[in-house]
């Protein structure tokens, strides 16, 4: 369960990080997003999730 806590904390972390260094740029990102189809955006999901998986084996083994 720590482990758990510790990802999320990582997440918040880099997520903050980004709108405090780059707020400009993450406003005109959002503005952007709309206009990405969502089949790119499901694509760039499912590579996260796998690039994220792949990570944590290696972290792991």
């Amino acid at each position: 369960m720590d482990d758990l806590w510790i990802a999320l904390g990582l997440v918040m972390l880099l997520e903050g990080a980004l709108y405090a260094l780059f707020p400009n740029q993450m406003i005109e990102m959002m503005r952007k997003l709309p206009e990405v189809p969502p089949a790119a955006l499901r694509v760039m999901g499912i590579a996260s999730v796998a690039l994220g998986w792949f990570v944590i084996h290696l972290v792991r083994s």
